[in-house]
């Protein structure tokens, strides 16, 4: 690792917040604390099945729950906060070519070499600086998620926000979803319908390693 990048890593975590304490209400199906995922295995340093943000990114995200739950929408997390140790993993799983046993379910058409030229996969995520995050939305009358027309890290066009080939109530639901975000600040990313990072995020140049833990802010 370089001087540069490690003088941008860090462990402090006191810019942080347990999402689930400051956005009562949201659902929680924290993918990569279990074997549920891209690679078939708890990813390192998800201690804890829970959402973590920077308080800035927590408090846009809570004015997106209040806004939607008028219309009868809860938010569902995926992912939030994401160690560095935990992007690392990523990659080394992205160039290692035997590993494919969940291929069937989240890259069907793409070669793993592809992840990464296409943007599914990157080097350093935003994930790391704290204040980007995976979501859906839960209808709050039937208790199921809105149908997005495609899966949560489904690695191919389907899951690109601009993609047509979906019906129009399931592009409807991605742009509910969607403009509620930039509504309040978010940004999204062209590949990835669930996927949000805050534009005026706090920490632009620094990438966090403290682990995906509840009781480690907490201390």
């Amino acid at each position: 690792m370089n001087t540069d990048l490690k003088k941008r890593i860090t462990m402090d975590p006191s810019g942080f917040v347990v999402l689930a304490d400051f956005v009562p209400g949201i659902i929680q199906e924290i993918r990569y604390h279990s074997t549920y995922n891209f690679i078939g295995e708890r990813i390192d340093g998800y201690e804890e099945p829970v959402a973590l943000l920077t308080i800035e990114a927590a408090r846009a995200l809570k004015a997106v729950a209040g806004e939607l739950n008028v219309y009868g929408y809860r938010l569902k997390i995926f992912d939030a906060y994401r160690p560095a140790n935990a992007v690392r993993q990523f990659v080394l799983w992205g160039i290692e070519d035997t590993d494919i046993r969940m291929k069937p379910y989240f890259y069907p058409d793409l070669q793993k070499q592809e992840l990464f030229s296409g943007g599914y996969i990157a080097k350093q995520s935003s994930h790391s600086r704290g204040s980007a995050v995976d979501l859906t939305l839960l209808d709050m009358k039937t208790g199921k998620e809105l149908d997005m027309g495609g899966p949560f890290d489904f690695f191919g066009a389907l899951s690109h926000p601009s993609y047509r080939g979906i019906t129009d109530e399931q592009y409807e639901n991605r742009m509910l979803l969607q403009h509620a975000m930039l509504r309040n600040g978010f940004l999204p990313l062209d590949c990835e319908w669930w996927h949000f990072m805050l534009k005026d995020e706090p920490y632009p140049d620094v990438y966090f390693e403290f682990p995906v833990s509840a009781r480690y802010l907490k201390r």
